[in-house]
């Protein structure tokens, strides 16, 4: 019997070569785009999953004024108190955030340097963690202060060998203002690619808790992270419940503890007062919706297609009917039918993937490959079986419920409540292709809008590179040798990251007038001369800082969010009291985006210490960036011989705070415009079918002097109408979830009407361009041929 069904599905599909093409072409191209999703998806879900699930990660809430703040930076000592005082820890570990060794450099002595991340990490890391040790044990290779723990590429790239154990290397970062000699203790394997943490080589804890970073050794100070494993028996609710006031009871006031299970971070990395308020799970769920529904859409193209065309196969069911097949095995022979579509849909997608791959990847910046694991092939059916019968169900029930009288006749009439099924779905259809089209135009916008926005200061033109060798410690030299170069603009030096959280202080500052019982956070930076200069940020009121000033070095310049919160008249003059050490302000810079768009801009203070500096930023004048490139290159060479010169622009590093924003926006509009069209290959094969059916209908009116224009209006307006119906129903959907988007964004656009008419009348008007098409072709007929048609 399925033999039978197979075949007539085969000859089903020979004989109407038009409709099998259509639905061809809509199924396959709702199967590419869900497998493109699901294997991005299914990427994102495994990140940190090989990890052992009692491993959680400790974070803190900052209780600020009247809202909570969630950050992970705790005390650097958190670890190791909490797996001595806590019974429920099986074993602890801190580490330093990726950022503060990611730029590191590592050399064998007497040779150059090579790029690596490394990480601080405490003794127990390998215990903690599932990164395998290739060679050393788990328990000694982070246990002495300076030892290192390579992976196995970097081994391979200092001395071509993993035989290294005893070897010696030095490291250096700009960051932590750290150069040291290290004997490497063991090799690891290379971290996989679903990991969220990349790094190339550990060095003890103690490198970071010793006399030079000894802030990080004391309770009232944080900035590294602390990893808990929990004994088997271990409840973590109940551990949150314990560990709560754990820094109360170490003397530190307004903080709590809790802990996430460290598989979470990667997907829920948002926190609104104190509660997780998603994060890249968002994306997830989002595209998962429109893999979801762009299936949907093929499915319901052929829905209606095979419904519309019930027409052909009358006879074929009311020959049947009377013959005694039941309607069970009319529906399996339907069913059979989508089915077998489906499964040549899915080879075809498959081909069509792989092709489109190496772009997908580029654009999500993935790895992703097809292999046929039972991960993969699972999934596979499973969305070819739901794709076969969503496609067929419909059909099969109707298609097995006619009449055996009127399938002979070839006479049926068409339900009211067929109808407004057909209806309904093509509504559907055009509903959620106008979301799409809302939500690309909005994302669009948006994502121009934090681009072309006036930051607060100069991207164009900026690049910036870390003192490494000779220049280590040295900054000074190193700009005023720079500000000579041809094509050099101005020079300075900062002492951290210039985008991002520059790292902030809180409660060790005073002023006149302050309430001592509120809570303030200062984002903070230590720079030479020239830095408000050379990225052209704008003085509100005061001065910057001068080399004609020697005393500038007990004065301080405040941002305006600064100055808003200290609620202060007039700043400049006044004592702002920092460390025990009085301040005088001296000016008051404007306003300027730090951070991302997602954040409103805080409280921030300058302070002129040159010494301090570790990151030298030059601006290079318009059309000189070759020419300065070349300068600084021969400087770096005469002065720094064996260090190359990694430089960086800083509109690099604007142009990443909004990189999921970016391909979010690129891959819906993608997405948007393969909705359109497949909607719209359905609504081509409606009308297609309906001008056929209505051949002499169109033949009688044109005798009867109806013109060509005439004959397109009245095939068109029937799909008018639910493409407006769908259109109606998608706009208010569509200003809802613009709406909760744009939330993520402390500065946003201002949703206006003509967003959403504009996306309206797109859907509208493609989907006239298709039936007019058609519907002029078949106004276009000899009516004569018409009338004489059977």
């Amino acid at each position: 019997m399925f033999r039978h069904h197979l075949l007539l599905a085969y000859r089903n599909f020979k004989r109407y070569k038009s409709s099998f093409f259509i639905n061809l072409i809509g199924l396959t191209a709702g199967l590419s785009c869900t497998l493109l999703i699901y294997l991005w998806v299914n990427d994102e879900v495994q990140m940190d999953g090989f990890h052992d699930k009692t491993v959680y990660q400790v974070m803190q809430n900052e209780h600020i004024t009247e809202r909570v703040n969630t950050v992970d930076g705790t005390p650097g000592i958190l670890a190791e108190a909490l797996a001595k005082e806590v019974p429920d820890v099986a074993t602890a570990v801190t580490t330093s955030p990726a950022y503060w060794l990611a730029k590191s450099k590592i050399a064998l002595n007497g040779k150059p340097p090579v790029n690596a991340a490394g990480k601080f990490a405490g003794k127990d890391f390998f215990k903690v963690f599932s990164y395998p040790l290739l060679s050393g044990s788990a328990d000694k290779v982070l246990a002495e202060k300076n030892t290192v723990v390579v992976s196995e590429a970097l081994a391979m790239k200092l001395f071509n060998s993993l035989d290294v154990i005893g070897r010696e290397v030095i490291w250096t970062n700009a960051e932590m203002e750290a150069e040291s000699h290290a004997l490497i203790s063991g090799v690891f394997k290379n971290v996989l690619r679903n990991s969220s943490d990349q790094f190339d080589f550990l060095v003890s804890l103690d490198v970071l808790l010793t006399a030079g970073n000894a802030t990080y050794a004391k309770w009232n100070n944080y900035g590294p992270n602390t990893f808990v494993s929990l004994k088997k028996d271990a409840d973590p609710n109940l551990f949150n419940t314990r560990i709560r006031d754990f820094l109360k009871e170490k003397g530190v006031k307004d903080y709590t503890l809790f802990i996430r299970p460290y598989a979470d971070s990667y997907l829920y990395n948002q926190f609104e007062n104190g509660v997780v308020a998603g994060g890249r799970i968002d994306y997830i769920k989002l595209f998962s919706l429109i893999a979801v529904f762009i299936l949907i859409i093929a499915c319901i193209n052929f829905m209606n297609l095979s419904t519309a065309k019930a027409s052909r196969r009358l006879k074929e069911i009311g020959v049947k009917k009377v013959m005694g097949v039941s309607r069970r095995s009319l529906m399996l022979q339907y069913l059979s039918e989508s089915m077998m579509l489906s499964l040549i849909a899915m080879f075809v997608s498959l081909l069509i993937v792989e092709l489109a791959l190496p772009q997908f990847n580029n654009m999500t910046a993935k790895h992703l490959s097809l292999s046929f694991s039972p991960g993969l092939v699972f999934p596979l059916l499973g969305i070819t079986i739901f794709t076969g019968l969503i496609s067929g169900s419909y059909p099969a029930i109707y298609l097995s419920g006619l009449k055996p009288a009127a399938a002979l006749k070839g006479k049926i009439r068409l339900t009211s409540g067929a109808m407004w099924t057909r209806q309904g779905l093509v509504v559907f259809q055009f509903a959620v292709s106008v979301i799409l089209i809302v939500a690309v135009l909005i994302i669009h916008k948006q994502v121009e809008y934090v681009q072309t926005k006036n930051q607060g200061y100069q991207k164009d033109n900026v690049l910036y590179f870390e003192t490494a060798g000779k220049f280590n410690g040295n900054a000074g030299f190193a700009v005023e040798q720079i500000k000579k170069i041809p094509g050099v603009v101005n020079a300075s030096s900062i002492n951290r990251e210039f985008l991002g959280d520059l790292s902030y202080t809180t409660g060790v500052f005073n002023w006149e007038g302050r309430d001592p019982k509120e809570v303030i956070k200062f984002q903070r930076a230590d720079v030479s001369t020239g830095l408000i200069e050379t990225l052209g940020i704008q003085m509100a009121a005061g001065r910057s800082f001068s080399e004609k000033f020697t005393s500038d070095t007990s004065k301080i310049i405040i941002n305006e969010a600064g100055i808003k919160v200290m609620r202060l008249r007039d700043p400049v003059g006044k004592i702002f009291t920092l460390w025990g050490e009085d301040m005088q302000i001296i000016g008051v810079i404007k306003d300027f985006h730090f951070e991302s768009m997602h954040q409103q801009i805080k409280p921030m203070f300058i302070r002129y210490k040159p010494t301090g500096t570790n990151r030298i930023m030059v601006k290079i004048a318009s059309g000189k960036v070759k020419e300065a490139l070349a300068g600084l290159g021969e400087f770096n060479k005469t002065y720094n011989p064996g260090f190359p010169l990694d430089y960086k622009f800083l509109d690099q590093d604007f142009q990443a705070q909004y990189v999921a924003e970016t391909r979010v926006s690129l891959l819906s509009g993608y997405f948007a415009v393969l909705a359109v069209l497949i909607s719209c290959l359905g609504l081509f094969g409606l009308a297609s079918f309906t001008a056929e059916r209505r051949f002499k209908e169109i033949g009688i009116r044109k005798v009867l002097g109806a013109t060509n224009l005439s004959v397109v209006y009245i095939l068109s307006r029937d799909f008018t109408k639910p493409v407006l119906i769908g259109i109606l129903i998608a706009l208010p959907i569509g200003y809802v979830f613009s709406r909760l988007w744009l939330a993520s964004f402390a500065y946003k656009i201002e949703l206006q009407l003509w967003f959403f008419m504009a996306a309206g009348f797109m859907a509208l008007l493609i989907s006239l361009i298709t039936v007019i098409f058609q519907a002029y072709k078949a106004a276009g007929i000899n009516p004569v041929q018409a009338i004489r048609a059977d």
